[in-house]
């Protein structure tokens, strides 16, 4: 028949954008399922006790809609020339990094480099970032990235305490910190019992503290020499800590050769946007016997199964899965994507590149210098690299008003004073309306004129390394950014079916406004009539998030789910405190719980009780209420997971809530698995009191290859005064990040996604996250035992597959993992919360084909492990033990008693578009006894093959 117009059905593109199984996909599905309906499924999952009474509410946006939706909100930010500071720049990012970097998903939709063999690409990104760091800072070894310059510093402070030699319990801040670093470390130091001093540098005590830190250059501008406060603390077994900014260090007298210990700071201005407060990477250095404090994660060098050099994470990988309560932090995730953008800014510029760079600003704030005091304003200090304070007296106010109608930010300081801080945006035009604002007129003419002391400037050579000095025409860089992204799997090439960290689809047009100006240019101490843009999407997905999980106020602080349990277990504690009862001290954990959250709790002065579960994975409900009640009112919180880490829905989460009430406590639930929640059940309705959301995984902003991450916490309105506050916007609580509002720059990720679903949209993900799951447990029964289901034999949306029993036939759940990589597919998460096991969770986003690809794979895994088992193939010398393969299994010599088609094409593996791992099974025992955490010369390279 012709078509005509009456033909046409609206097609739900909102849905299926997100949403991967088609509708007659999903019938077969559900027919698979002995179930009728996805409705009926939902029943048979989700107990009827803890279901949400209304739906969510709001309707769906077009993706056009959408996107004249947020330019009309954008148009409200209004974008200035910022001198403000304060850790904050504005940086020019060379388009060749925003087009291939940022915006490529290749790197954004990648996890974190668990697998190394299909992380290659990312992992030598990230240690060029190492490389850069140790160099600029004149440390031996330089972690992968922290999440901001303040809790870099909190780190920086608990890493000496646990390191040094001493037993004194006091602290030493320079009070030319900035204040959001100086007001995080106090936040951190609190319920650690450490005993702040904060003074002049020249003040410092000679006895009674276990470590000092100092800013550089300082707050308002001082440049110091701090040779002489290490000694004194070096003499006093204490450690010498510098918050350095890394491009003033291509022309200042690096930490390390002023003694310092530890070394922290922000990339920030080395191509990442402001982003009214982020994400951006911070870094940590350190002297080479600090390096197993270090926290977070490291990048090393290793080799693979035929010798070559490859890389992997090293020393800290996952250590609070490992260590529990006694992790020396609960940093599980970095700014992986933010450190590969300013990892690939220092080798597009090259040293000589960002010495120019940072010669251009401070020859540009001497030049403004010049001119205030050629027209009678006091400007100090003396010596600075590109910020100064000018004492302007009683025109304070007007010049910062007519700063402000020139279109730039300045920062008040003290009574009389203003801060002026140049960046390398800066223009002579700007300098000219700056002139202005103070009653100037004059043209910015060029200067050569420096004014950093001789004892200051740096002597030594830094970012040697030949990948800096690469030939950085464009057609080169992109062909580098290309190879490295070709040797990682990511979303953009299959499924990543990692259990309790949600990999769901990154849309496009939710992608796209990060990069607009009017976000992404925004300095987060901005006044609020610049930024009534940003306060509207606050505002409005704070509430769309509270409708969702039922609780009555949000905060947006937390910048990864770490920091959000951090920031949770804090509210708590405030809450105690004020009622009279700061002596609750006790929290209860399932031993089933995330690694992070016995660490949050040791960080907020908590001790730790750990509660058994029972045979079929759920809290052990008698343990637990024993526990309760042994604790008596010193019982501050329970954390738990909802649905369960073993992805179940647990009959009796109710329950918990109300034996931790009985005792005085609060309940803290984790939300890593809220994508199994939403429009189903509301955490704040089933008795929790505070939650923190992965914005990251049910919220659709993206992985990046370990970061970033957001973790914004809901709490009840009992607790909401006692949410985390900060130095600019007020609060009576202390701040848990640098920004008042955390990594604001990717929020408009979530609120597009939630936008563009509507209440219906969000609640057919969670039905159809729970389908696929449930769909792959099914295929795969018989092959692989499901180590935990509901009681109506259903799971949540993630499940556990039990592959001990291959043990005794010499298979090990890395084997399988390893074998999945030559079927195209990241593995699932391993041996957690279970050793030995895999836990699988598809999301909403994938096809039925890609599930089916999945499952097709598993049971080709199956059969090999069978043979094995049966002998037909050799028990050490088979496809899952030699896995993965690469493309030189592929010629040479072939020596093993199976095909190279076996070994390289197994099923589910595309035969045009297969993916190949760049190399062959990493040795991990090699690279931790041989570390190597910075880019060795070539030469190394050969020695460790032979």
């Amino acid at each position: 028949m012709p078509f005509t117009p009456t033909d046409y059905q609206p097609y739900d593109f909102a849905n299926r954008r997100h949403i991967g199984p088609s509708p007659a996909e999903m019938s077969d599905m559900l027919g698979a399922l002995g179930v009728g309906s996805l409705h009926e499924l939902i029943d048979q999952t989700v107990p009827a006790s803890i279901r949400q009474a209304e739906p969510l509410t709001g309707q769906p946006m077009s993706e056009r809609q959408l996107l004249w939706h947020m330019r009309q909100i954008a148009g409200q930010n209004r974008v200035f020339s910022t001198m403000i500071g304060q850790g904050y720049h504005g940086t020019v990012t060379p388009p060749a990094i925003q087009r291939n970097i940022l915006e490529n998903p290749a790197w954004y939709t990648a996890y974190t480099p668990y697998q190394p063999e299909i992380s290659q690409g990312r992992l030598e990104a990230l240690l060029n970032y190492q490389t850069m760091i140790s160099d600029l800072t004149g440390l031996d070894i330089a972690n992968a990235s922290l999440l901001d310059e303040a809790t870099a510093a909190a780190e920086a402070m608990a890493m000496a305490e646990r390191v040094s030699k001493t037993k004194a319990r006091g602290f030493f801040i320079d009070e030319n910190c900035h204040p959001q670093n100086i007001a995080v470390m106090q936040t951190r130091a609190e319920p650690l019992g450490f005993e702040l001093i904060i003074g002049a540098p020249e003040d410092m005590p000679s006895e009674g503290l276990f470590g000092a830190i100092f800013q550089y250059p300082g707050t308002y501008g001082h440049l110091s020499d701090f040779s002489g406060q290490m000694e004194v603390l070096h003499a006093q077994k204490a450690l010498g800590i510098v918050i350095a900014d890394p491009l003033a260090l291509t022309l200042l007298k690096e930490p390390g050769a002023m003694g310092a210990d530890i070394a922290v700071g922000s990339t920030q201005r080395f191509g990442v946007p402001m982003g009214y407060g982020g994400p951006h990477a911070a870094y940590m250095a350190c002297r080479d016997a600090h390096k197993r404090a270090m926290p977070g994660r490291i990048v090393g060098v290793s080799i693979d199964a035929r010798g070559n050099k490859a890389y992997r994470l090293s020393l800290q990988t996952r250590e609070q899965h490992i260590r529990r309560e006694k992790a020396t932090s609960n940093v599980c995730t970095a700014q992986a994507l933010l450190a590969v953008m300013a990892s690939f800014y220092a080798v597009f510029h090259g040293p000589e590149g960002l010495k120019a760079i940072a010669q251009r600003i401070h020859r540009k704030t001497v030049r403004v210098a010049r001119g205030l005091e050629e027209y009678g304003f006091t400007v100090a200090p003396a010596a600075f690299f590109d910020t100064i304070t000018v004492d302007v007296g009683p025109l304070r106010e007007a010049i910062f008003a007519e700063a402000a109608r020139q279109r730039i930010n300045l920062r008040r300081v003290g009574e009389t004073s203003l801060g002026i801080t140049l960046d390398e945006t800066t223009r002579p035009a700007t300098i000219e309306r700056l002139w202005h604002a103070f009653g100037i007129e004059r043209k910015a003419g060029h200067t050569a004129e420096y004014r950093v002391p001789e004892g200051l400037h740096r002597r030594s050579d830094y970012l040697t390394h030949p990948v800096f000095h690469m030939n950085r025409a464009e057609t080169e860089m992109m062909r580098y950014m290309r190879r490295l992204a070709d040797r990682d799997l990511a979303l953009d090439r299959a499924m990543i079916p990692l259990g309790s960290c949600t990999m769901k689809l990154n849309a496009a047009v939710e992608m796209a406004p990060i990069t607009w100006p009017e976000f992404a240019n925004i300095h987060p101490f901005a006044p609020a009539d610049q930024v009534e843009g940003y306060a509207h999407m606050l505002k409005d997905l704070s509430a769309k998030l509270c409708e969702i999980t039922g609780y009555d106020a949000m905060s947006m602080q937390p910048n990864s789910g770490a920091q959000g349990e951090y920031a949770g277990l804090l509210t708590i504690a405030n809450y105690h405190k004020a009622r009279g009862e700061g002596h609750r001290d006790v929290c209860l954990i399932p031993v089933s719980a995330h690694g992070t959250n016995p660490a949050s709790a040791q960080m907020c002065g908590m001790e730790v009780v750990v509660v058994k579960s029972a045979e079929n994975g759920d809290i052990d409900l008698e343990d637990f209420r024993a526990k309760a009640e042994a604790a008596g009112d010193r019982l501050a919180a329970c954390m738990i997971t909802y649905p369960s880490t073993h992805g179940v829905f647990e009959e009796t989460v109710r329950e918990v809530c109300d034996i931790t009430h009985d005792h005085g406590g609060q309940v803290y639930l984790d939300g890593a698995n809220l994508n199994a929640l939403v429009g189903l059940a509301k955490p704040g309705e089933i008795g929790s009191d505070v939650s923190h959301l992965n914005l990251h995984k049910t919220f659709c902003i993206p992985h990046g290859g370990g970061g970033p991450g957001m973790g914004p916490i809901g709490v009840k309105a009992h607790l909401a005064e006692h949410l985390p506050g900060h130095p600019e916007t007020g609060g009576a609580a202390g701040p848990v990040s640098a920004a008042p509002y955390g990594s604001a720059a990717i929020l408009p990720i979530s609120w597009a996604y939630v936008l563009l679903m509507g209440g219906e949209g969000l609640t057919q993900a969670t039905r159809v996250a729970i389908l696929n799951a449930n769909y792959i447990a099914k295929r795969l029964e018989g092959a692989y035992n499901i180590l935990f289901t509901g009681k109506s034999g259903r799971i949540a949306h993630e499940c556990i597959l039990d592959t001990r029993p291959f043990a005794e036939h010499g298979i090990t759940v890395d084997d399988i993992a390893k074998r999945l990589i030559d079927n195209g597919f990241h593995a699932p998460t391993m041996s957690w919360p279970v050793a030995g096991t895999l836990m699988v969770e598809p999301t909403e986003s994938e096809t039925k084909a890609e599930l089916d690809r999945f499952c097709d794979a598993m049971l080709d895994i199956r059969a090999e492990i069978d043979a094995v088992a049966a002998g037909d193939i050799d028990a050490e010398n088979n496809p899952l033990k030699n896995a993965p393969h690469t493309v030189e299994d592929l010629v040479g010599d072939w020596d093993r008693p199976y095909t190279r088609e076996q070994g390289c094409y197994p099923a589910g593996a595309f035969r045009v578009d297969k993916y190949w791992a760049p190399v062959n099974r990493v040795d991990n025992v090699y690279g931790d006894r041989h570390l190597v955490c910075t880019c060795p010369p070539l030469e190394e390279y050969l020695e460790a093959a032979e």
